[in-house]
């Protein structure tokens, strides 16, 4: 180190720092290790903080108690498909707001940007009551189809296109005789990639741990997402905390991967917007 980052105050703000990263690691760093002891070791005192034996007994445990592998294959599914259609639809829809001139534009986009402020608790009898008319209850439609457009995705696709593509790009399109979906195909949505890429890590991740919603219109437990069916296996009296530690650990194992491959996008999506507002 240099010598003048060893000044106290450099050094406290390391510390600082360093103090605020374990926090943040420690609950994941207990959760691996926690899947790997029997319920008794994990309430001894004090706990282990390394490795054990007993990762193969806890996933058997879990396995006996749910249907785990369909729960995990049913988050996979509605994760993915909420995420796609979220891709799709709020850019269409981001597009739209940031090039085209039409009634009742700014009237609609604060609507958008009003609906982002209600407490997402508001609408889960109105939810529910329409998915029970459709006879949506208990289908993976209900949980993908709700989700399909987000007021967040429009907002950071507006923002990103105003700011990202040039207009002068999308004339010479058209001069060049490119119908308006053909343009938005082939010349708009090549250059969304960080944009793209940021929208569908936080959807993915905001699906994958959505509890609500399951709980609201799920009523089988093989239609369960694994956030749902993990909290099934509490008890007051007989939880079987390796095994439930097991569940957490390989449901966070898709998001550490996501998040740690698309770290630095999600960071370039997140500030290319930001010059205009």
């Amino acid at each position: 180190m240099r010598r003048r980052d060893l000044r106290p105050g450099s050094v406290a703000a390391w510390a600082l720092v360093g103090a605020g990263a374990l926090l943040l690691v420690a609950p994941f760093w207990f959760t691996f290790v926690f899947a790997t002891h029997g319920r008794a070791a994990i309430f001894n005192s004090p706990p282990p903080v390394w490795f054990g034996s007993a990762l193969l007994t806890n996933i058997d445990l879990l396995t006996e108690r749910l249907p785990f592998w369909r729960n995990l294959g049913m988050s996979v599914y509605v994760a993915v498909l909420t995420t796609a259609l979220n891709l799709l639809l709020c850019a269409l829809a981001g597009y739209a707001f940031a090039v085209y001139e039409f009634r009742f534009k700014k009237p609609l986009f604060a609507v958008v940007l009003g609906s982002m402020m209600l407490p997402s608790f508001l609408n889960m009898i109105p939810s529910f009551m329409v998915m029970d008319v459709l006879g949506w209850i208990d289908e993976p439609r209900a949980l993908y189809v709700p989700a399909a457009a987000s007021a967040l995705g429009i907002f950071m696709m507006r923002q990103y296109i105003g700011s990202a593509i040039p207009k002068d790009l999308l004339d010479a399109a058209r001069m060049d005789g490119c119908h308006e979906l053909r343009i938005f195909w082939s010349v708009v949505l090549p250059l969304l990639g960080p944009a793209l890429g940021t929208l569908g890590l936080i959807t993915f991740i905001a699906s994958w741990n959505n509890f609500m919603a399951p709980l609201v219109v799920m009523r089988s437990a093989e239609h369960y997402t694994l956030p749902l069916a993990l909290r099934s296996m509490q008890s007051p009296n007989n939880t079987e905390w390796g095994a439930l530690m097991a569940g957490s650990a390989i449901a966070m194992l898709p998001l550490l991967v996501a998040f740690f491959f698309s770290a630095r996008r999600l960071v370039a999506g997140l500030t290319a917007g930001a010059v205009r507002g």
